[in-house]
């Protein structure tokens, strides 16, 4: 680990209005075995907000840490009010396959059957009549094609719940060769009962499977496999809740431990990202989990983020990264030992619709410790 001066460069990379984009959120983002950085999220196109919406799966590629980003790359263009959004990246470290686990959402039940009718029966429309099922992307080149989209939904999905979705951010390779792809299950429109949990692949992705939810009241959430083996889920409470909560897994993903608060982790009911930095495991000098998130109760503001030396038990070192309006993050660790951080952001009008944009930050220890 580097331990040089400290290191904070901010590079923007998706901009409001870049490519007749509205706004451009939810960011994605991984390093590939060959060192590339691919950063996905969703373009929404006429308007903000969400689903139903005019919403495209976008890409941006860099091949030098950060410095500099391609132009945007449309991956995924449904047509009218169809969405493909909530990215969730992942790397087969073994194979060094791509993935892109997504939400592809139908506007209505009327506009399913029109498109395809075959998938009509059974389905269940949820909030705003919309209709959710799980893709996928895979790309076996470094990012630069992408596989025809793969619909997990058959294999993953319940008859009980209304959709399978995926957790926006990262998922990850247990060293055991499972992939992970962190995601939730919904019920209804209560959110309360929606469950966080993860979709589980032991054969480089032909086949997933779905685990246990880690209990209701939890959506969106990120997961570490940690020193001892188990798996960490890192999970988003409803709004009001005021801080995350965590719940480990000792057979990978498929049971989970009762969900506990993290108090240090205050969060204003939002997205976060949780990665593992180093590992003493992988030849590095000591166990580093990183957090960030708006650490706010109340408000989406405070973009910052979190070291911790003991697995998660504590998180010592916090740094604030932007004050301004912030929102959904994503991390992922560099070759060189630093970090990259990809996050939402909204500068002094941070009411006016359509201004959001996504900022990456590449930092080093030092800077994060204060020297």
């Amino acid at each position: 680990m580097p331990t040089d001066l400290p290191l904070f460069v901010e590079t923007p990379v998706f901009t409001a209005g870049e490519a007749g984009v509205c706004e451009y959120r939810i960011p994605a983002m991984v390093c590939t075995n060959e060192g590339t950085l691919l950063a996905a999220c969703d373009a929404r196109a006429d308007r903000p907000g969400d689903a139903p919406n005019n919403i495209d799966l976008a890409l941006k590629r860099s091949e030098d840490l950060g410095e500099t980003w391609s132009v945007v790359e449309i991956l995924i263009d449904d047509g009218g009010q169809m969405c493909a959004g909530d990215p969730c990246m992942l790397v087969d470290r073994e194979t060094g396959a791509i993935w892109i686990v997504y939400d592809h959402i139908y506007p209505t039940m009327d506009e399913l059957r029109r498109r395809d009718p075959h998938r009509a029966e059974g389905a269940q429309a949820g909030r705003q009549g919309r209709v959710i099922f799980l893709h996928a992307i895979r790309s076996d080149d470094d990012g630069h094609t992408w596989s025809e989209p793969i619909d997990l939904t058959p294999q993953v999905k319940r008859a009980e719940w209304q959709a399978a979705m995926a957790a926006p951010g990262t998922g990850i390779q247990m060293r055991d060769g499972r992939l992970i792809c962190p995601g939730y299950r919904r019920h209804g429109q209560d959110y309360t009962k929606d469950g966080a949990q993860v979709f589980y692949s032991d054969d480089h992705g032909e086949t997933w499977r779905a685990g246990e939810s880690s209990g209701p009241g939890g959506n969106e959430c990120q997961a570490v496999e940690l020193a001892d083996g188990r798996l960490m889920l890192n999970i988003r409470t409803p709004r009001g809740h005021g801080c995350r909560t965590v719940a480990t897994s000792n057979d990978g993903g498929e049971t989970w431990s009762e969900p506990r608060d993290d108090r240090t982790l205050i969060e204003p009911g939002c997205q976060a990202s949780f990665i593992r930095w180093t590992s003493e495991a992988d030849g590095g000098d000591r166990n580093r989990l990183l957090f960030s998130n708006p650490a706010s109760a109340e408000r989406r503001e405070r973009m910052t983020v979190r070291l911790s030396y003991d697995e998660g038990e504590t998180w010592p070192i916090s740094r604030l990264v932007n004050a301004d309006f912030c929102a959904y993050s994503c991390m992922a660790a560099l070759p060189d030992g630093t970090v990259g951080l990809l996050y939402e952001h909204k500068g002094p009008d941070a009411d006016t619709p359509g201004l959001e944009d996504l900022i990456f930050a590449r930092i080093n220890e030092a800077w994060l410790t204060g020297g």
